[in-house]
């Protein structure tokens, strides 16, 4: 496969004990220690009210670091082609479906059947921005991120044009959520631009690979890493946080696993 690149211009983050890059990019320097806290999810002001109540944290997740990426990145919501990836989607949501339809009164309320669908998030982002370029929503499991970053890598490439990417997951309840135990919501976003500007962070360039993929030295870091699917970026976030030039690799799929060469923009 040749290599996709692009440019970072903005970062959006959101996961325990983390409430913005900011904050993640003194954890993952080690200029602040980590202290695994619930996640705080800020409400959708950017809706109107009636959607606004008919909101998940699967949506508040997805809205909180798209809007924190676009906003670093000085970008127009409403102009950037969005990609979201997602392990499972809204898992309270899929909690109440199920719980209904093994009832007696099997009547699913419309907003639970609108909020079903994987590409939800994307829906609610189009209505809180107004963003009418093209979105996709997809799922590859624990390599969801690896999987987002590479479509959202590839459109940069074929569209030239900038690429909000808004990966997230949230847990289920019980008793779903034993056979799927992520232990709280992380959402990561990434506005990825086909040239050098003045907001550019870093350049970045993907491949796949044979080569295993990288983990976190911390070892609470670690943890989070493989507990939460969208945590598996934290790998590329640190390098990203360091504004090193170098090169990681995150979990993808059939035994392969996706390199990322990062390269710091002055």
């Amino acid at each position: 496969m040749a290599a996709l690149a692009a440019y970072v211009e903005g970062i959006g983050l959101l996961g325990p004990g983390i409430g913005d890059w900011p904050a993640g990019a003194r954890v993952l320097t080690g200029q602040a220690p980590w202290a695994r806290a619930p996640t705080v999810l800020p409400a959708p002001e950017c809706l109107p009210s009636a959607e606004r109540r008919r909101t998940g944290t699967v949506v508040r997740l997805a809205l909180a670091v798209g809007l924190e990426a676009t906003a670093r990145a000085g970008a127009d919501p409403a102009a950037l082609a969005a990609v979201f990836a997602s392990s499972g989607g809204d898992g309270q949501n899929c909690h109440e479906i199920c719980q209904v339809l093994a009832s007696a009164e099997r009547q699913l309320s419309p907003t639970r059947f609108h909020n079903c669908v994987h590409n939800a998030a994307a829906g609610y982002w189009s209505i809180a921005t107004q963003a009418t370029p093209a979105s996709s929503a997809l799922c590859a499991y624990d390599a969801s991120f690896a999987a987002g970053l590479l479509e959202a890598l590839l459109q940069v490439a074929v569209e030239r044009t900038a690429v909000l990417l808004v990966a997230y997951d949230v847990g289920y309840p019980e008793p779903l959520h034993r056979h799927r135990p992520i232990p709280d919501a992380f959402g990561v976003a990434l506005v990825l631009a086909p040239a050098v500007s003045a907001a550019s962070q870093a350049s970045v360039s993907a491949t796949l690979t044979a080569a295993p993929a990288d983990d976190m030295a911390d070892g609470a870091l670690e943890a989070l890493r493989r507990s939460i699917p969208a945590a598996r970026s934290l790998p590329l976030l640190a390098h990203l946080a360091r504004r090193t030039t170098g090169r990681v690799v995150l979990d993808y799929l059939g035994g392969q696993c996706l390199a990322v060469e990062l390269s710091a923009c002055p």
